[in-house]
């Protein structure tokens, strides 16, 4: 080996680290060669005169690739240990070995130049202290990663002439295969088939990837494994919502053949970290796309749709898809005040409201205002109706059409489940009949998985017979022409949701605008239509309940004006003449017209005699707190009397006032125990 003089004793007194990597997994379990040439440096380092135990072998990076640090946990430690100066020389088979990057290398050249650590490979021994070393220990790094560029440049190109011919065979997705021409065909099971076509039929219906995932909750669904144990093999679990959305986008079941959905981008950690990741690029950055390259389960017209349909249903992304919930324009109204969207809120009594999100921000208008759900769906839904001429109606017949595939496809699915586990069971009979009687172990085995099936076989023709006797009787069709021409009904009818409901007045109205109306008791609402006709509608706003319940304007007004000179009794009396009553609707009793008194102030007429004051009368002329007055006439330290509307009517005068003054002004605390006037104890 060329510069073994450079070797000193300092180097071999550290240690010496031999450095192994490969780049895949395949290399090394195929190239096994190569693996044990760089095992084999171990002993090329004690030859040079490193001590056994000062050998350390790093080979936690075997099957990583050189491109970069990351996830190289071995190169970090290797790093490590060169930074601490307790390494005197690095071994590995080739350069190109401890990285294929120009900037890692160079890195590590550095770091070994201050720390005087060799560099030891095959070709030679190279000490980063000399000019002409580090000269050509970057020419052969640079030659390493132009290597890389190279031959990944290579297989790019003949990966990407393969796909431009359609001919690049990738994992395919659940439901084709490839035959034995290596054709990308659809799956020939039937069970298969229903589950990927019952997916999308679903979806037309539920309009979500989440209704897709309801509809599937008791049935299971396909999984073609690759890799691993399991390779090739058809799996069956249940239908997640990742995967629903993996089927419902990708473009292979229209029959296109696409490449380059997909692509990895970089980006740099705060520390340091450069970290890759995928993305999905939009549909027209595609390199590659095939139109009818194989049969597909829909047509690309369909799977425009379902992309549209989507991204709709995406509210991260701004959009309002029709949800649950009895507001009706949830989602589509906006405040014409601040022109924000309006929130929904929903009360303890389940009434909604819709309520303008600038009041959370501090931001509201003047105009800002929030309204009662029922209100602006009343009137949007009355303009609807009478938009909407019967001749266009056909909703019921194509709901019908939707009932029946509906129908048809859960019964299909249970026939092709049993018709599956019949095949099981007659195989399992089979086998379980062509194994010798005297093989008793091999025997009971297959009998064992015989009766397993057998008892799958009966589950499922079970659920069979459930699934032709739970089905509900459709509607004629003269019944559903007859639904079909009064829409009224149909929108009443008990069997249409809410959601549904949302889904036709979406249709046809674009977005709806609460106006500005600066007369709290109106409302104006904006319609604005797909075709762009604008219709306004202006009403009146329910009362809430506080206002609902209010006592009316006759009652209190009477009652402030007789009240001074009239008693509880007469007031009574006068209201029942007059056939007045409370805000709920109950005829006036004492009791309303003493909460009618105390609310509006009336005074009681004859409650004080000229020498008496009330409590609060009391403790405003001393200057102390109503309930010190409460506490004396509770102990019987100040006499009071029960007068009309049952008030506590005190006497006084000026000589009470001076001694109970006194007595504040002399005590340590307020209470009158120790010397109590004689003048107010009274008899």
């Amino acid at each position: 080996m060329n510069g073994e003089h450079k070797i000193t004793l300092g180097h071999r007194r550290r240690a010496a680290l031999v450095y192994l990597r490969q780049s895949t997994l395949v290399q090394v379990r195929e190239n096994t060669e190569s693996t044990l040439r760089q095992y084999a440096l171990g002993e090329r380092a004690v030859e040079l005169g490193w001590a056994p135990t000062d050998v350390e072998v790093i080979d936690t990076d075997l099957g990583l690739s050189g491109t970069s640090t990351r996830g190289r946990d071995g190169f970090r430690h290797l790093m490590a240990r060169l930074c601490l100066g307790e390494v005197g020389a690095i071994f590995g088979l080739e350069i190109s070995r401890l990285g294929r990057s120009n900037a890692d290398l160079a890195k590590l050249a550095e770091l070994a130049r201050l720390t005087d650590t060799l560099l030891i490979d095959a070709d030679g021994v190279y000490d980063l202290s000399d000019f002409n070393d580090r000269l050509l220990l970057g020419l052969k790094s640079t030659m390493s990663e132009a290597e890389l560029h190279i031959m990944a440049g290579r297989l790019q190109a003949a990966k990407r002439a393969a796909a431009e011919r359609g001919e690049l065979r990738t994992p395919l997705p659940v439901g084709y295969v490839y035959d034995d021409e290596g054709r990308q065909v659809i799956d020939p099971d039937s069970e298969v088939q229903a589950a990927i076509g019952d997916v999308f039929a679903v979806f037309a219906t539920a309009g979500s990837a989440f209704g897709v995932v309801t509809a599937f909750a008791d049935r299971r669904f396909p999984l073609r494994a690759y890799g691993g144990a399991w390779a090739g093999q058809l799996r069956w679990g249940p239908l997640t919502h990742s995967r629903a959305l993996g089927v419902l986008k990708n473009p292979a079941y229209a029959g296109v053949y696409v490449f380059g959905r997909y692509t990895t981008r970089k980006t740099v950690a705060p520390d340091g970290t450069v970290r890759p990741h995928t993305v999905q690029l939009p549909r027209d950055q595609w390199p590659i796309v095939i139109p009818d390259h194989h049969p597909g389960y829909i047509t690309w017209a369909d799977c425009l749709q379902i992309e549209a349909k989507l991204a709709a249903n995406q509210t991260n992304a701004g959009a309002r898809p029709a949800r649950e919930g009895l507001a009706l324009c949830q989602g589509i109204i906006h405040c014409g005040g601040c022109g924000r969207a309006m929130g929904t809120r929903y009360h303890h009594s389940g009434r909604g409201a819709y309520e303008c999100s600038s009041r959370l921000l501090r931001e509201q208008t003047p105009t800002c205002r929030s309204i009662l759900a029922a209100t602006v769906d009343q009137a949007v839904a009355r303009a609807l109706l009478y938009a909407v001429t019967p001749e266009q109606i056909s909703l019921a017949l194509d709901a019908a059409g939707q009932v029946t595939d509906r129908h048809h496809r859960g019964i299909r699915a249970a026939e092709l489940a049993a018709e599956r586990a019949r095949y099981d069971a007659d195989r399992a009979e089979r086998a379980f009949h062509a194994a010798e009687p005297e093989n008793r172990l091999v025997a009971r085995s297959l009998e064992n998985r015989w009766e397993a099936k057998l008892a799958a076989l009966a589950a499922t023709e079970a659920a069979l017979a459930a699934a032709r006797d739970t089905l509900p009787p459709l509607p004629d069709q003269d019944s559903l022409r007859a639904l079909a021409s009064d829409l009224p009904a149909l929108w009443h009818a008990e069997t249409t949701t809410d959601r549904d409901r949302k889904r036709l007045l979406r249709t046809l109205i674009s977005d709806v605008t609460l106006l500005p109306e600066t007369d709290r008791a109106r409302a104006r609402i904006g319609i604005r239509w797909h075709t762009g006709a604008t219709d306004e509608i202006s009403l009146t706003r329910a009362p809430n309940r506080a206002t609902a319940r209010r006592t009316p304007h006759d009652a209190v007004a009477l009652i402030r004006e007789l009240g001074p000179t009239t008693s509880n009794d007469d007031l009574v009396a006068l209201l029942t003449a007059r056939r007045l009553t409370t805000g709920d609707g109950r005829p006036f009793d004492i009791a309303a017209v003493r909460w009618v008194r105390h609310t509006h102030k009336v005074p009681t007429p004859g409650a004080y005699r000229d020498d008496e004051h009330s409590v609060n009368e009391v403790a405003a002329d001393l200057r102390c707190n109503p309930g010190t007055v409460y506490y004396w006439i509770n102990r019987g330290y100040l006499t009071a009397r029960r007068g009309a509307g049952n008030r506590l009517c005190i006497p006084w005068n000026p000589q009470i006032k001076a001694e109970f003054q006194h007595l504040i002004n002399t005590a340590s605390h307020l209470d009158p125990r120790p010397s109590i006037p004689a003048t107010a104890r009274g008899a």
